[in-house]
């Protein structure tokens, strides 16, 4: 099982300086994976509840920097040339699918192939509203995109008559390195897990336990059969986030098949300070790099 690192793009982490060097750190390190997650827009107060606090409050404050994921990993994968690369989720209905699948190809062949998308459906409504984007039918957007976008990765010339796009005979390069980008579909709901067993080529779980990771994948494993699949070719990811876990639970993850573990850290606010911060969380979690 392999130890990814969630810890740029937000707040100290948003730094240039303190994300290259937590870039390359974690590089050196022997982390799997670097993730980023995303929000466009945040709010001093919002009536949507955050899906992953007791008391559904949001814990980033709204006036903290966040940077767009994509220009983030970018800026990580120029300075790096191993680790891999993945948002931690994209929001991708609130995106225009074309542009998307264009600045997806687009960090995933100037990063040699590494990048992996995780994608969610989102829960700020607020957010949407901002957008312009209906928060209603979000799930069946998010569907419709991703076939977009898959359709755009491996055909010379696409065209495309849904609920939300149509498109006749255009043709977007570059395509991926390996044909397709990844797609972890994130979210831990039965509907999300139902998404993800249906088009998902790997699943995102966030803020789960080991006993909340097993029951998860217990029923992604029942929802997986009924539609003839397994997890031989599928990826597993689950972040902990803000349960008690530590490297004593590791083997418990491992045991469920997890491909990858997610620590969610904050880098130092310095840069001299971020590659001993690195260091320290490797040898935490036990990676040798």
């Amino acid at each position: 099982m392999q130890i990814g690192l969630q810890a740029i793009g937000i707040g100290t982490g948003a730094r240039p300086a303190v994300l290259r060097e937590t870039a390359r750190a974690a590089e050196a390190a022997g982390f799997a994976t670097l993730w980023a997650g995303e929000h466009v827009v945040l709010f001093d107060r919002a009536g949507s509840r955050y899906p992953y606090a007791e008391e559904g409050e949001f814990p980033v404050d709204a006036a903290t920097d966040w940077l767009d994921p994509f220009t983030a990993l970018a800026w990580a994968g120029a300075v790096t040339s191993t680790i891999g690369l993945a948002t931690g989720i994209c929001l991708v209905p609130e995106h225009n699918p074309l542009i998307l699948a264009k600045q997806i190809a687009s960090l995933d062949v100037l990063t040699s192939g590494r990048f992996s998308l995780g994608v969610g459906v989102g829960w700020m409504a607020e957010e949407f509203a901002a957008l312009g984007v209906p928060f209603e039918r979000r799930a069946a957007r998010t569907r419709e995109y991703v076939t977009i976008m898959r359709r755009l990765w491996n055909q010379e010339m696409a065209s495309f008559a849904g609920e939300f796009v149509r498109f006749d005979n255009v043709r977007c390069f570059p395509k991926p390195l390996r044909g397709a980008v990844a797609i972890l579909v994130g979210g831990e709901s039965r509907a999300a897990l139902t998404r993800s067993a249906e088009y998902g080529d790997g699943w995102y779980g966030f803020n789960l336990s080991a006993e909340e990771a097993a029951e998860r994948l217990a029923l992604l494993d029942g929802l997986l059969a009924l539609r003839h699949r397994d997890r031989t070719a599928f990826r597993v990811v689950v972040a902990p986030f803000t349960k008690p876990v530590g490297p004593a639970d590791l083997e418990r993850y491992r045991a469920l098949g997890v491909d990858e573990l997610v620590v969610v850290a904050a880098p130092p606010a310095r840069e001299e300070q971020v590659a001993a911060w690195v260091a320290e969380l490797a040898a935490h979690w036990g990676i040798r790099g």
